[in-house]
């Protein structure tokens, strides 16, 4: 069986693997979709689909989960909930399972027939992109909230340098 999981994974942390692992434990693939896929450079949503993508894919390896596990795909938003469904069908290969814990995600899942499960939260607390965001913005230790990999890829691209500038920019737009 496979399962779908859509977060927006802004950026991924090890609270995003543990419910990874949690999913394949119970199927045997996951279609992981990067929600938002066409938002970035901002501070909600700093990252791209492909740097998202990016950060996945080493975290799994890193993580020694095979690629014959998962699919990633990136999925945008569309104006309209009531066809979201039917938009993430024609951009996933076929799924039985949907893992969310995001209300209309499961709202709109369920009328769609769906079975959905609301996946296991692992520390929510300390692993949320919102805290791995504002520890970077604070200047605090946010390393230990991501994988080694995820760390690499975000200081590859300049991550945090991006964040904080996003954050002067939304400030002198609110001006």
């Amino acid at each position: 069986m496979r399962g779908l999981l859509v977060g927006r994974m802004q950026p991924v942390h090890k609270g995003h693997l543990e419910v990874i692992k949690r999913i394949l434990e119970e199927v045997d693939e996951v279609i992981i979709g990067i929600g938002s896929a066409q938002l970035s450079h901002t501070v909600k949503d700093p990252f791209t689909a492909g740097e998202r993508v990016l950060m996945l894919t080493k975290a799994l390896t890193e993580n020694g989960i095979p690629a014959s596990k998962y699919y990633i795909i990136p999925i945008q938003d569309v104006a309209c909930n009531s066809i979201w469904v039917a938009h993430v069908k024609m951009l996933t290969p076929s799924f039985k399972r949907v893992y969310s814990g995001n209300s209309l995600v499961q709202q709109l899942f369920k009328e769609g027939g769906y079975q959905v499960t609301i996946p296991p939260l692992y520390n929510r607390e300390l692993y949320s992109g919102t805290e791995v965001r504002r520890r970077m913005l604070d200047g605090k230790d946010w390393k230990f909230l991501v994988p080694n990999s995820v760390f690499e890829v975000i200081k590859e691209i300049n991550g945090v340098s991006r964040l904080k500038q996003l954050t002067i920019k939304e400030v002198n737009e609110i001006k």
